[in-house]
């Protein structure tokens, strides 16, 4: 499989710690932040992130919302799945339909015309598990990694002695910013040789699509889901890639700007170095939940949390309750991790999701790149039409330091 030339970067994307005057809290030991500043800054953090929810999907999140209390709630025959066990057993125990119309697997099914990891079992299942994670451990991850870096080389500015750089611009879109990420990472992982930009914006357009067959109480789809999925499988050098594609993106834009919108709001960038980002980094996205609904069917009787179960009964497995996404972080530490509630929004056991220290390491990236500036959000416009909760706009400038 061919992959683009990696850009030769002007600088490290992932810029050293500056003197101590520059750099306060970052080149001794670990940070001490004030508990009672953490916490108010940790809910003016959650308050912004919450409006992705209820500006994009306000009545499905009331409902999830209102039934998050029960580990399972039966409304007909759906099941909400929010606890965490619960939501553990029924992605490790409960047979699972892969190809259900309104599941992931089935929207694959769609764009990459079957013959595809969801949609496959027993030993053949295992065997592309096997490959798509041989794609994305640690080797495949040192290949990638130069790509996304050198668009951070490119795209976050410097500043200058500390200082801000008289008479440039220095505000930073982090969509467009993490499209362009999103688009030469899924480049990379798959040899697509065309136009990033353009890649990207297939498939999140793909994946809106999908998502009115995935979420309840969408609209269903129409004859446009079909030209968008051909859209996108055109761009690649195979139908079977598109699901990874589609994954990989738009992943990215939400996870990214909702990520550093909670750091930059919960003032955690004196505490991001090189030992703290990929903690903090794995934290933030359990905080955000990128992915906050799994939706799924059942294939046969069984029950869950002691709750029957019938075949053709549909389970939306709530990722975000299940990680403790909307309990109170940790006071104190802010990149204290609970291992359990991290991967939770990674999915679990043969369904976990291969690609989670990829996301890991790419939002590390973006934090170490970001923190030299401290940016504050200037403006966020959340997105109402994409597959995964987000921001259509974020504007970040840096502050001072």
């Amino acid at each position: 499989m061919n992959h683009p030339p990696v850009p030769s970067p002007v600088r490290p994307a992932v810029r050293p710690p500056g003197p101590p005057a520059a750099r306060t809290g970052l080149a001794g030991g670990p940070v001490r932040l004030d508990v009672a500043s953490l916490a108010a800054r940790s809910r003016r953090a959650r308050r912004r992130d919450r409006r992705v929810y209820t500006h994009s999907h306000p009545l499905l999140f009331a409902l999830l919302a209102a039934t998050r209390r029960r580990p399972v709630v039966r409304l007909g025959r759906t099941l909400l799945v929010h606890g965490t066990a619960a939501y553990h057993e029924a992605l490790t125990r409960v047979p699972l339909d892969r190809t259900a119309s309104g599941t992931t697997g089935g929207a694959a099914a769609e764009l990459t015309a079957g013959d595809v990891l969801f949609d496959q079992d027993g030993a053949e299942h295992r065997t592309a598990r096997r490959a798509l994670s041989a794609s994305l451990n640690t080797a495949a991850l040192q290949r990638i990694r130069p790509h996304w870096q050198a668009v951070l080389t490119e795209r976050i500015p410097e500043r200058a002695d500390g200082d801000l750089d008289l008479g440039i611009d220095l505000d930073i879109d982090l969509v467009a910013l993490a499209r362009e990420l999103a688009g030469v990472t899924a480049a990379a992982l798959t040899g697509a040789t065309g136009c990033p930009h353009r890649l990207a914006h297939a498939a999140a357009e793909a994946a809106a699509h999908a998502a009115r067959d995935h979420l309840p109480g969408l609209r269903r789809r129409g004859p446009g889901a079909a030209a968008a999925a051909a859209r996108l499988t055109a761009l690649l050098p195979g139908p079977c890639d598109a699901m990874v594609v589609v994954a990989a993106v738009n992943t990215t834009v939400s996870a990214v700007p909702r990520a550093v919108a909670w750091c930059a709001d919960a003032g955690l960038w004196p505490a991001v170095n090189e030992t703290t980002a990929p903690r903090l980094a794995a934290e933030l996205l359990r905080l955000t939940a990128p992915s906050p609904l799994l939706p799924r069917v059942a294939a046969a009787d069984t029950t869950l949390a002691g709750h029957p179960v019938r075949a053709g009964d549909r389970l939306i497995l709530v990722a975000r309750h299940a990680a403790r996404a909307h309990r109170r972080p940790p006071a104190g530490d802010p990149t204290a991790v609970s291992r359990d509630a991290t991967q939770a929004v990674f999915g679990a056991g043969p369904h976990a999701c291969p690609g989670a220290g990829l996301a890991r390491t790419q939002l590390a990236d973006v934090l170490l790149a970001l923190a030299p500036l401290q940016p504050v959000v200037t403006r966020a416009r959340v997105d109402r039409r994409s597959a995964l909760p987000g921001y259509a706009e974020l504007t970040l400038r840096p502050g001072r330091p």
